[in-house]
């Protein structure tokens, strides 16, 4: 197994992403769309306990939704979810979306949304994404490269004392498989053990963070630990899983399902009432091959397989967010990036 050529999610075929953010004062929020011009087939996994979400029911197996057309992750809290209508919008002039009448444009998008709590986070409570911000970001989509840490809806995440961000990864199985992940790190638990090592680390492929050392930097104040950051509650964990194996609607929220353990491998402590933890998977389906269904014996091998990779890619995204992640000034002080508080982390030559 290795990383995709972009080590992203766009590694997976039909995975498009856009991102818009702003970080001059007072903003400190954005948007993150994940774009699926052929639909994918979608489900959902809401675990934390304060979650924001739009469109997640119609996902559940016993619904008749057939696939999503996009998936937007945006700070904002409950108000982010405007944004989502932003990418209702450009799809619809794009005549993408669930057919409903006999005209071109007579199709409503399908775009589940999920939000993360960064509200006042860059000074101004009403500085926060509007629905002009997920036009933009799906209209930027591209199957290249992810920009990371302080991109899209990562702009203004924390995690407990260290900055947040938006993070990706993806591995191509043995088999030809593709499997990727990205999340939006914004948790009321910590990344790093007691030591400051990332606590995902451990899980990358090759020489991914062979790199990195146990830093001898004491931890920054309110940092690391089992205690939750003082204050108001701006915490959340959201992530968008992918493969391009075909799946039915109860296998695709099952890897969603499965996919929690890579939070929980990466995050301490995770789920917490205070966290609104909501992961999507989709199956880009991208061959005539019939999905894989949780009810036939014969798939359970290659469904178990796909899963496990879906739930340490998410943990290996969760590490590239936080290397990526910049330091930022806040009205409230400075939020350092794991770089920046732990610098012997990363040796020089």
């Amino acid at each position: 197994m290795q990383p995709g050529p972009h080590n992203a999610i766009t590694d997976v075929p039909g995975v498009l992403v856009g991102q818009v953010e702003r970080v001059d004062p007072p903003y400190l929020t954005g948007t993150t769309v994940v774009y699926l011009p052929g639909t994918a087939v979608a489900g959902v996994d809401v675990r934390g306990g304060a979650p924001g979400t739009r469109e997640t029911d119609l996902l559940a197996p016993v619904n008749s939704n057939g696939g999503v057309n996009a998936i937007v992750l945006t700070g904002g809290s409950a108000f982010g979810l405007d944004t989502a209508g932003g990418v209702m919008r450009w799809l619809e002039e794009r005549g993408e979306g669930v057919r409903v009448g006999q005209g071109e444009y007579d199709v409503v998008p399908i775009v589940p949304a999920a939000v993360i709590f960064d509200l006042a986070r860059g000074g101004d409570f009403k500085a926060r994404p509007e629905p002009s911000w997920g036009t933009d970001a799906i209209a930027a989509a591209t199957d290249g490269q992810v920009a990371l840490g302080n991109h899209g809806a990562g702009a203004g995440a924390r995690a407990r004392s260290l900055k947040g961000g938006v993070g990706s990864a993806s591995v191509r199985l043995d088999d030809g498989t593709t499997v990727g992940a990205l999340v939006v790190v914004n948790a009321a638990g910590s990344t790093v053990d007691a030591d400051g090592n990332l606590y995902g680390a451990r899980l990358g492929l090759g020489a991914e963070f062979a790199h990195l050392r146990t830093p001898v930097e004491p931890p920054p104040p309110a940092a690391p630990g089992r205690n939750l950051i003082p204050g108001p509650s701006m915490n959340t964990v959201i992530a968008v899983v992918a493969t391009d194996v075909p799946l039915d609607k109860a296998a695709t929220q099952r890897m969603a399902m499965v996919a929690h353990d890579g939070l929980a491998r990466a995050i301490d402590p995770i789920h917490t009432l205070v966290d609104g933890d909501s992961i999507f998977a989709l199956s880009t389906r991208t061959t005539d091959e019939p999905p894989l269904s949780v009810t036939d014996p014969t798939a359970l091998g290659r469904l178990e397989t796909v899963y496990a990779a879906g739930a340490r890619t998410l943990a290996r995204a969760i590490v590239h967010a936080m290397l990526n992640a910049e330091s930022v000034q806040t009205p409230s002080g400075t939020i350092p990036s794991y770089r920046d508080a732990y610098p012997s982390a990363f040796p020089t030559a």
